[in-house]
């Protein structure tokens, strides 16, 4: 039977103690690795990272077998939010298996159930669980967390109007409509150039043209709402190679509070790491095996833990950017309390957008293409230190 949630004013509220961390330990390997094969390499390091960069341990203990009910027993002073954010992380263990397991995912589903987890997060779960993996794809599309009515400047025009009034989720193709033809739309993109050199707006303009980015309105523009997270990459000091976009979603993932914003992050998993999702947001296309490469649990984990310590909880996917263009970077982060990445994860290459490794050949050279076009001088990002 789950164990139920602690009554209003009976929740622990402090960090994990010892105990605790090394019983989240025993369950996250024993759901997502307590089959025959155990734990693939990548699901080793990745939940070693996780874990170490959200309590700060690093000394984890070899597991011994913990079952579902025993383990909600020692988390059943947490609140739902501890507990679900625990369940993210298994699904995210589970997730990033190649081939798919649906023996690991139902033992996720029964961890979770158990700790009285209920909504979207256990109805991810089980679609895999039940091997339906196109289904879940569909999923994240009806269970994502954008699955409120968007403010009207990211809702698309003629291509694809949502219906008034209707929720709308992160993978509907009318979400993800590129706004091609915007002149208004345009215009306060470009106006973002206007603005002081170390502000926010600035930062995203000058990034955009560093990388011959079309700004959203005009045409070859990336949609109005995948836009939202380009103003997260200057703020939170991403490049936009595609491992930093796993670190950005990682980030905006784990700073929101709001559980359904682990769709975004299941998604883009999905994409570059193990290729379940072929298309998604408009524009990405599946690149499998990025998650997997040297360094890259790390940094995602330290993207998580960075998201985890900003102040407050921030839905960035549908923040009002504009409303504060004009404010210094340095500024806004240290308002919002974002950390600095840790140097361990700049030692294994994470890089802002303007550091080596934080723009690619291929956006380099668009970008040089674009000035030329534009019968303007080139300020060259660095490619290699």
């Amino acid at each position: 039977m789950p164990v139920p949630l602690p009554r209003p004013g009976e929740e622990l509220l402090t960090p994990p103690s010892p105990d605790e961390i090394s019983h989240i330990w025993r369950a996250l390997v024993q759901a997502v690795g307590g089959g025959p094969s155990g734990l693939t390499p990548l699901q080793d390091i990745l939940l070693r990272s996780v874990t170490a960069a959200l309590t700060g341990a690093e000394d984890l203990p070899a597991p011994l077998p913990i079952t579902p009910t025993q383990f909600a027993q020692s988390l059943e002073r947490r609140n739902s939010a501890f507990r679900e954010r625990v369940c993210q992380v298994m699904a995210l263990g589970a997730l990033v298996r190649r081939p798919p397991d649906p023996a690991a995912m139902r033992r996720v589903y029964e961890f979770c159930e158990e700790l009285s987890i209920s909504g979207q997060l256990l109805e991810l779960t089980a679609s895999y669980a039940d091997g339906g993996f196109d289904l879940a794809v569909a999923d994240f599309d009806r269970l994502g967390h954008l699955g409120t009515t968007l403010p009207p400047d990211l809702l698309p025009g003629p291509g694809g109007p949502a219906p008034s009034g209707e929720d709308v989720s992160p993978l509907r193709d009318s979400v993800w409509v590129a706004q091609e033809s915007d002149p208004e739309l345009a215009r306060r993109w470009t106006d973002l150039g206007g603005l002081d050199r170390g502000t926010l707006g600035r930062g995203v303009h000058d990034f955009y043209r560093a990388r011959g980015f079309a700004f959203p309105g005009l045409p070859g523009s990336a949609p109005p709402l995948l836009a939202q997270h380009d103003w997260v990459h200057v703020l939170a000091d991403y490049g936009t190679a595609l491992e930093s976009e796993l670190e950005v979603f990682g980030y905006i993932a784990r700073a929101n509070d709001d559980p359904r914003a682990f769709s975004l992050l299941a998604m883009v998993v999905s994409l570059f790491e193990t290729g379940a999702v072929h298309h998604a947001m408009g524009l990405f296309d599946a690149d499998p095996g990025h998650l997997a490469r040297q360094g890259m649990a790390q940094r995602l984990a330290d993207a998580m833990r960075r998201g985890a310590l900003t102040a407050g909880s921030q839905d960035f996917m549908t923040l009002d950017w504009f409303a504060v263009a004009d404010r210094p970077v340095d500024v806004l982060r240290r308002e919002l309390a974002i950390p600095e990445k840790s140097s361990r994860v700049i030692a294994l290459g994470s890089a802002g957008p303007w550091e080596p490794g934080g723009i690619s050949p291929y956006q380099l050279e668009a970008g040089r293409q674009a000035a030329e076009r534009e019968g303007r001088s080139y300020d060259e990002p660095s490619l290699s230190g």
